[in-house]
């Protein structure tokens, strides 16, 4: 297919080239003066105030911004339309070099062995292509794509698939293990060598490092911190989950909820500066409303995989973990009921990601704008690689 690109919403929009003009070559990364940065976290802080505040509503259109309703099929029903961007870039050209690429690579770390028909066939690339729409370097995209795979094969391996390998007694110490592998322990000398077979000897350990070490040709220090960070979190919301199935538990919507914040797509959205080329400084990172952007942001698009998901999940596994199945159970309602609920979730969250976005456009920070317009075009792609993926919808 050709290449084609949808705008993003006024205010989240990024600056394109004039006719005939190649676009910018991305920057390196680099440090940003600490005073400059904490004068713009004063200002992504303090919001939009005094003349001009209620023009930040003008950044977004009042109308829906999602796709036409165009539902995948799901058993007997429809995943209903979603608010949601449509995606801003389709490339299925460089998608397939990715995939292409990242298909190498998991043979090479030795992931997934006698399995690759299954990696290629999830079509990650085609999914880091959709989310990471202005990225055009098919290099930088797979150091993206690499992550991303890692994450999965930690999942994969250590806790969801048994037939992998995965023991769910031994979910905490494994993880404690692929956090070393990105976030290296230093141990005495007399024992170092053993944890290094360890890292050598285990594909999911192999992977991680050297999906990391991609990254890092992009990403500089900052960056990785905040990825490491990340990854941190993502295991927590993994070791929770763990805890549920080992006990036989089935936790409330709510606590749910709280750890899906955790389970989430953030290790991949927080790669969007160092892949894109440019910074978004840590301290307006880490700012509470930035901060609570990229959280709602997360927490989105991982409804989105739920209801997505659903009924492969069903299918699959006696316990279900997913937010319609758990809101069918606790509050005693249909099928099409709780899934019209998890809809409803799923869409306040992307209302105040869109209303907080625009106003901390209007600040003018133009790092953070380009972060957010990125965000906003990662959640286009993620539903749009959910609602086109054999994965869900073979």
């Amino acid at each position: 297919m050709d290449t084609f690109r949808l705008p993003a919403p006024p205010g989240l929009r990024l600056p394109t080239p004039s006719a005939g003009e190649p676009p910018p070559a991305p920057p390196r990364p680099s440090a940003m003066p600490e005073g400059e940065a904490l004068a713009a976290l004063e200002r992504a802080l303090a919001g939009p105030s005094g003349f001009g505040t209620s023009a930040a509503r003008l950044f977004l259109p009042r109308e829906t911004p999602g796709a036409p309703d165009r539902g995948a099929p799901h058993g007997s029903g429809r995943v209903p339309r979603l608010y949601c961007p449509p995606p801003a870039r389709i490339d299925d050209a460089l998608g397939r070099e990715v995939d292409d690429r990242l298909v190498e690579w998991a043979e090479q770390v030795g992931i997934y062995e006698g399995r690759l028909d299954d990696v290629r066939s999830l079509s990650l690339g085609r999914m880091i292509m959709l989310a990471f729409a202005q990225v055009d370097d098919p290099d930088r995209l797979l150091a993206a794509a690499k992550c991303t795979l890692a994450q999965w094969a930690t999942d994969d391996y250590y806790c969801d698939d048994e037939t992998a390998g995965a023991v769910p007694m031994d979910v905490a110490t494994n993880l404690s293990l692929a956090t070393a592998a990105v976030d290296p322990a230093h141990l005495p000398s007399a024992y170092a060598p053993a944890l290094e077979e360890r890292m050598r000897d285990d594909p999911v350990l192999v992977s991680l490092r050297s999906s990391t070490a991609h990254l890092a040709r992009y990403a500089n220090f900052e960056q990785i911190t905040k990825y490491r960070h990340e990854l941190s979190v993502l295991f927590s919301g993994y070791t929770a989950e763990a805890q549920w199935r080992v006990s036989g538990r089935t936790p409330q919507v709510w606590e749910f909820l709280m750890v899906r914040q955790d389970n989430s797509f953030m290790p991949c959205m927080v790669m969007l500066d160092a892949v894109g080329g440019y910074e978004l400084p840590v301290a307006v990172y880490a700012s509470p409303r930035v901060r609570r952007v990229q959280t709602m942001a997360a927490s989105a698009s991982v409804i989105v995989n739920d209801l997505y998901s659903m009924d492969r999940e069903d299918r699959g596994s006696a316990v279900n973990f997913n937010l319609p199945a758990l809101i069918e159970a606790e509050e005693c309602c249909s099928r099409e009921e709780a899934v019209a609920r998890t809809v409803a979730a799923h869409d306040e969250l992307m209302h105040q990601v869109e209303e907080e976005s625009a106003a901390l456009c209007a600040t003018g920070f133009a790092p953070l704008q380009r972060y957010l317009a990125d965000v906003w075009a990662w959640l286009g792609g993620n539903h749009e690689w959910h609602r086109t993926s054999d994965r869900y919808n073979g």
